[in-house]
C-alpha cells in the first residue's frame, strides 16, 4: 500500500479521475453516465465557474506537472501528511483534530467502486491489429482480422472484448506511462502467413535496426525463415539478447548456427527465465524484470 492509498484507507475518501465523455458542456448539463456515477458516492457536483478560464489556469499553474499519476499521487499524500500538524488559520485548532471532526460525518463508500467507461467500437484490420488512442494494438492469435471488437475505454486503460464479451486483451492507455506488452512470437507468426506485410507493419519500427534488416531481407524464402525462426526466439530470448547475437555473428549466418549460439550463451528454453519485452505506451522502451 503506498502513502496516497493509507492516506485514503484512513480517511475514507477516494480520488475519482473522471473521463470528459461522462459530462456535457453546455449548461453544465450531466449525462446519463455522470449521474449513475454520482448515485452510488451520494455526493453533488460543484462545476468551476463557466467562461472563467483564468481561474482554472491559476490552478493548473500551482499545481504544475508530474510525469506520471503515481507521482501526483505520492506527491499530494506527502504534502497532505505535512499539513496535518498545521494550524487552521482562522479557528486556531490543529488541521489533524478538524480532520477528525469532519471524518465522523463523512458517509461510508460502497464496497464495490463505479468505473465510468465508454463502449466502443474497432474492426481489425488485415495485419491483427486495431488502432485506439493514437496506438497500434496488436491482437494477433486473439481475433481473427476483419472482425469487429468491443472496447472499453476507463481513464487509464482500454478493455478489448469478442462478440461474445469475453476479454481479448487489457492495455494501459498512453498517458499512464505504463507499458504494453508486444506479442512478438504472434507478430512473427503473422508475418509468416504474408511476409510481404512485414514491411508495411506498424511493429516493424518497433524493432531494433538490425532486427528490422533481418526480417526484410528481399528473397521471400529467406525471409519466412527467419521469420519463422524469429518466432521461434522470441518464446525462449528477448530481442536485445537476439539482437545481439544477431550483430555479433552477421545477417546472413544460417539460423541453425544463431539458435546455436543463442542457446550456449542463454540457456534453451527449460533452462532460463528471461524478462519480457515491450513497448510503452508513451515514447520511451524499456524491459521488464523477469517473471518468476
Amino acid at each position: 500500500m503506498n502513502k496516497w492509498e493509507e492516506f485514503l484507507s484512513e480517511s475514507g475518501l477516494t480520488i475519482f479521475p473522471l473521463p470528459s465523455f461522462i459530462l456535457r458542456s453546455r449548461a453544465n448539463a450531466l449525462t446519463e453516465g455522470f449521474q449513475r456515477f454520482c448515485a452510488p458516492y451520494r455526493f453533488e457536483a460543484v462545476f468551476c465557474n463557466p467562461y472563467s478560464s483564468h481561474e482554472k489556469g491559476h490552478l493548473q499553474t500551482q499545481l504544475g506537472c508530474a510525469d506520471s499519476h503515481q507521482q501526483l499521487a505520492s506527491y499530494f499524500a506527502e504534502q497532505a501528511k505535512r499539513d496535518r500538524d498545521r494550524q487552521h488559520y482562522a479557528l486556531n485548532r490543529c488541521i489533524a483534530d478538524l480532520w477528525e471532526d469532519d471524518r465522523r460525518k463523512l458517509l461510508t463508500l460502497p464496497e464495490q467502486g463505479f468505473e465510468a467507461f465508454r463502449l466502443g467500437t474497432a474492426v481489425v484490420n488485415k495485419y491483427g491489429e486495431i488502432r485506439m488512442d493514437e496506438m497500434t494494438v496488436p491482437l494477433l492469435g486473439m481475433s481473427t482480422p476483419g472482425s469487429e471488437v468491443l472496447i472499453q475505454t476507463f481513464w487509464d486503460r482500454l478493455v478489448i472484448l469478442n462478440g461474445q464479451h469475453q476479454l481479448i486483451r487489457e492495455v494501459p492507455r498512453p498517458y499512464t506511462g505504463r507499458s504494453m506488452d508486444i506479442p512478438w512470437s504472434l507478430i512473427c507468426t503473422g508475418w509468416l502467413k504474408k511476409p510481404r506485410s512485414v514491411t508495411h507493419s506498424q511493429f516493424l519500427r518497433m524493432l531494433p535496426e538490425i532486427l528490422q534488416e533481418y526480417v526484410t531481407v528481399k528473397d521471400l524464402t529467406e525471409r519466412k525463415g527467419r521469420l519463422q525462426a524469429l518466432a521461434h526466439w522470441c518464446d525462449i530470448y528477448t530481442i536485445e539478447q537476439i539482437q545481439e547475437i544477431i550483430a555479433l555473428l552477421g545477417q546472413n549466418t544460417p539460423v541453425t548456427r544463431i539458435t546455436a549460439v543463442l542457446g550456449v550463451k542463454y540457456g534453451s528454453r527449460d533452462s532460463c527465465h528471461v524478462g519480457r519485452d515491450v513497448v510503452p505506451s508513451g515514447n520511451s522502451r524499456r524491459k521488464f524484470p523477469p517473471t518468476l
